[in-house]
Formats: structure tokens, sequence, C-alpha cells
């Protein structure tokens, strides 16, 4: 029997998830809701229409809920369809506020229905290479992790332009950054610094970099640029760099292309000699000798599209848990109310 499921906002992400399901086995979308009825139009046949969220909620056949609408009107919905005794799956960001996230998860437990949110960037292959990287301690003890984003455009597009609608890149992209970080490092938090900015929007960020140090001893940096310009190849994409004490990784693209990187051996101090080379009295920042350098291949890691799905459907009949959990998902809200503090005072915000 397959899963029934209603979608609620009818915009980009209510198509994929549209898409999404109706090649997954076990599955169904059985109601498609959007305010306005223009979007609906392309519905495909067999797939009820509405217009009004309180009519697709009402019908009885439908066992989960994906909402999907503007991220100012996430709160409303989960709590509507929670009292209608709907499963939710949420987009992200599942809230504005932590506060508005307790809400919801009081309703939720209050009605019993189950409730997880659409982090599905988890799944990500150059995420999850880099975890491998990060779970397989390939690099030996870690000091530092840079995750960036960085895009030609500029401007965003439709509602994310509006601050009360919960627009901007910290609430777009920001908050699957984050999620990946604090799912990654198995380590709390010490402090945060962050610097947002409006450097081509007037309403909303589209520019953050945030610091992160964690109590093992890690620095995490996430910086995102929506103008953030070069005209190197394959600049505007995904990059990742890990530097630890057996090597280093850089890794760029969303299909990643990158090497580890090591030294077959280390530069020896020696105290009270001067050496010098064409570079000057330096062997750091100087050309390496032949050799010295070598690469070795990232993991193998392979991910599908679908994947948060199949977890989801699974989870759902009791075959395991669902990937992403309430708890992880308050960490990450806690972490970008202290990132909007930090980048409002410009000081550095003490964190768990």
């Amino acid at each position: 029997m397959s899963i029934k499921f209603g979608i609620i906002g009818y915009g980009f992400m209510g198509h994929v998830h549209e898409e999404m399901l109706a090649n997954l086995d076990g599955a169904q979308v059985a109601g498609i809701c959007d305010i306005d009825e223009e979007q609906l139009k392309n519905v495909k046949d067999g797939i009820k229409r509405y217009v009004h969220a309180e009519d697709m909620l009402a019908n009885p056949d439908i066992d989960v809920m994906i909402v999907a609408a503007n991220n100012n009107q996430h709160k409303e919905l989960v709590l509507k369809s929670a009292k209608a005794g709907k499963d939710i799956i949420c987009e992200k960001p599942a809230a504005l506020s932590v506060a508005d996230l307790d809400e919801m998860v009081k309703a939720v437990n209050e009605y019993g229905v189950k409730f997880t949110v659409h982090q599905q960037r988890r799944y990500d292959r150059d995420f999850r290479v880099a975890k491998e990287v990060y779970d397989r301690k390939l690099l030996g003890e870690l000091y530092t992790i840079k995750s960036s984003l960085y895009g030609f455009n500029g401007n965003m597009h439709d509602w994310h332009i509006f601050i009360e609608e919960g627009g901007g890149m910290l609430y777009d992209w920001g908050v699957h950054l984050l999620d990946q970080i604090l799912w990654m490092i198995d380590s709390n938090i010490k402090t945060v610094f962050a610097d947002m900015r409006n450097v081509i929007n007037f309403e909303v960020d589209d520019y953050f970099k945030i610091i992160l140090k964690f109590e093992n001893g890690i620095t995490a940096e996430v910086e995102l640029g929506t103008y953030y310009l070069s005209d190197k190849p394959d600049w505007f994409e995904r990059h990742w760099f890990m530097g630890g004490n057996k090597g280093s990784m850089y890794l760029d693209g969303f299909k990643p292309k990158g090497k580890l990187v090591r030294t077959t051996r280390l530069l020896q101090n020696v105290p009270g000699k001067k050496i010098m080379t064409a570079s000057g009295p330096t062997r750091s920042f100087g050309e390496p000798s032949p050799g010295l350098i070598v690469t070795e291949n990232l993991p193998e890691i392979y991910t599908e599209h679908g994947d948060y799905f199949r977890n989801y459907l699974k989870a759902w009949k009791g075959e395991g848990e669902f990937l992403v959990k309430i708890p992880e998902i308050r960490r990450v809200l806690s972490l970008m109310e202290a990132v909007r503090e930090s980048a409002k005072t410009g000081h550095t915000v003490d964190f768990e």
C-alpha cells in the first residue's frame, strides 16, 4: 500500500517533491494545494487540486502533508496539519525562530503525529565525501574545515527578497550549510562569529561568513556569496577544504573533484642555521622540492536523488529512524539566531 502525500505550496520545491515522489515505489501524491490557482494548472491528472489548505487537510485519504509554502507560513501550516492528524514533512527552515519551532513541536506531540524536516542536502555527494574524510580521520587530527558556496547572479527571486516572507540567504542556503557542519562535527560549539551583508539586495542578506570554534579544537568557516565574481573555471560551485596534521583535502563541485594531499616528509627544524632558497630565507612557503607533495583520490561515495524520501518511507513504516531529527533542527535554528546576533553586534557569541 502506498503512502499518500499532500503538498502545500506548488512553487519550485512543490514541483520537485511531486516529481520525486512520482518516481518512488510506495509513494503517491494525492493532492496539491496553492493559493494561486495559476500554479495548479499543470498539476498532473489524477491528483486533486486545492486552493485552500483546510480542504486538503480534510481529505482522510492523505497520510502525510509536505509543507512547501513560503518560510513565514511554515508554522501556521504545520499547526493546522498536526490538528488535522496528518504526519508532516516541513521544508527548511522549519521555522523562523526557535520559539516558533517549540510551538510546532508542542502541537505535533499533542496530536501524536510524525514530524520531520526536509534537510535533504545531508545526502549531497560533496558533503558525504567530506563527511567520510572526517569520520575516517583520513587527515589525522583536523584543525580547520571550510565550506563555501559562491554565485554570480547577485539578486534573488520571488518571495526570497522580502524579510517578512522569510527571505535571505541564511534562511535559504545557510540552513543547509550549517546543518551539514553540525551533523558532521561531533562536538559542541564554543563560540560563533558572523558577518552578514546586503551586497546587491536591499532587504535581505546575500553574503555571510560564519566562524565556529568547536570544543574538539576544530574551527569551521562557512561562507556564501551570491555576487562573488571570478573568471576561473568552475568557481561558481561548491567548495570544501579540510586541514589536519596528516594532510589536507580540497573538494570542488556538487559532483566533487578533488584530492587528499600529503607530504612525503616533514621539513626539519634547524635552530640557529640560516638556509637560503630562491624564495628567500623560508622553506614553508617556497617551491616544494620534487616528490614532496603527493595526492590520493577522494573516497568514493554515491548518493541518489530520492534518498531522503526512501529513508522517509521506511521510517514512516517503522523500519528505521527518520534521518532528520527535530532536536538537530532546533540546534541549527539556535545557531542561526546566534549568527544574527553576532552579525548585528559585531561581537563573538558564546554558544553551548
